[in-house]
């Protein structure tokens, strides 16, 4: 099969025929449909994760067929439709599998970072770990759902009951979330590059209720705040936007360094914390809820050899919404 491989971070990837997996005791052999290209993918291959199996297939927001089943799968069937998200497998037995924490299991494992992902025709995927998908979103538009998606669901919960929310960094996950937050009522104020007149017209178009640039103070206090842009430097700026008692959640997995703040920043009962991966139960509720919305994906299809193109553009700012790959 044809795959884009990385064989040392900071590199561009490689086209290359590559064995077809197989699949074994517990997953499913999927072919790749489209996958999305998300921000993670840059952070692995920029070398900011640090020890990313190698060689790799980047790639975490898959949609495909199940193609094949190894032993002992239930629950799937061959020709189903399937999406993979980055939570690759879990122990199952740590205190936060117990707990119903499995995004922090303790050996928890990767799509496209521990195991290859979706840059290629075939994938192989953990049964337990795949989600079924309706067949009303075409496989494009379904991609983005499956991290820029769910990371932005559980961005969003975190948030907690807040009416006036603040997003920072509107690509393809605060485009997901915005549309999320509105059909729950929630006011959005997007804030943008500095002089990103397309993006804040883009925000405008989904129903922010007003977008400026990152350096802008809003209207009004924020009852919260989501970080989706990897700039530690926002975070003092969005607590300082929010009102007593808000919050701010940082919704990357990778962001620069944080520059000191006072705590009078903080201060009055503020909290500041991070969203780290997703559970199952993230996945369930979340594309159960997207096609009641309905959720409407902004994307950019590109072919798979163009992968390196994608993510320059992504590295870049040059994406309105998700690029997607199709093989």
């Amino acid at each position: 099969m044809r795959a884009m491989v990385m064989e040392r971070p900071r590199e561009p990837l490689l086209v290359k025929d590559v064995h077809q997996p197989e699949p074994g005791p517990g997953q499913v052999l999927v072919r790749v449909a489209a996958c999305a290209v998300c921000r993670t993918d840059l952070h692995v291959l920029d070398g900011e994760l640090p020890e990313p199996k190698l060689p790799l297939v980047l790639g975490h927001e898959i949609v495909g067929r199940v193609v094949s089943l190894g032993a002992e799968v239930t629950g799937l069937e061959a020709g189903e439709r399937v999406g993979i998200p980055w939570l690759a497998w879990t122990c199952g037995e740590c205190g936060f599998c117990r707990g119903e924490r499995e995004n922090l299991c303790e050996r928890a494992q990767f799509t496209g970072y521990t195991f290859d992902g979706g840059y290629a025709e075939f994938t192989v995927a953990d049964a337990r770990f795949c989600f079924p998908l309706a067949e009303g979103m075409d496989d494009v538009s379904a991609a983005p759902l499956l991290c820029a998606g769910l990371i932005g669901y559980r961005s969003l919960r975190k948030t907690g009951e807040a009416r006036v929310l603040g997003i920072y960094g509107f690509g393809a996950a605060a485009h997901i979330v915005t549309q999320v937050a509105r059909h729950q009522g929630r006011h959005v104020f997007a804030f943008t590059r500095p002089g990103d007149v397309a993006a804040q017209e883009f925000a405008r178009g989904l129903g922010a209720v007003w977008a400026g640039g990152s350096d802008q103070p809003p209207p009004e206090p924020l009852d919260a705040a989501i970080i989706f842009a990897p700039a530690g430097a926002l975070v003092p700026i969005a607590l300082r936007a929010v009102r007593k008692g808000g919050t701010v959640v940082c919704g990357g997995i990778h962001m620069s360094d944080i520059p000191a703040f006072p705590y009078r920043d903080l201060w009055h009962e503020r909290t500041l914390c991070s969203v780290a991966n997703l559970t199952r139960r993230d996945g369930e509720e979340f594309l159960q809820l997207a096609p009641t919305i309905p959720i409407r994906t902004e994307t950019q299809a590109f072919r798979l050899e163009e992968a390196n193109e994608a993510l320059a553009r992504l590295r870049e700012g040059r994406l309105q919404g998700a690029a997607v790959l199709v093989p």
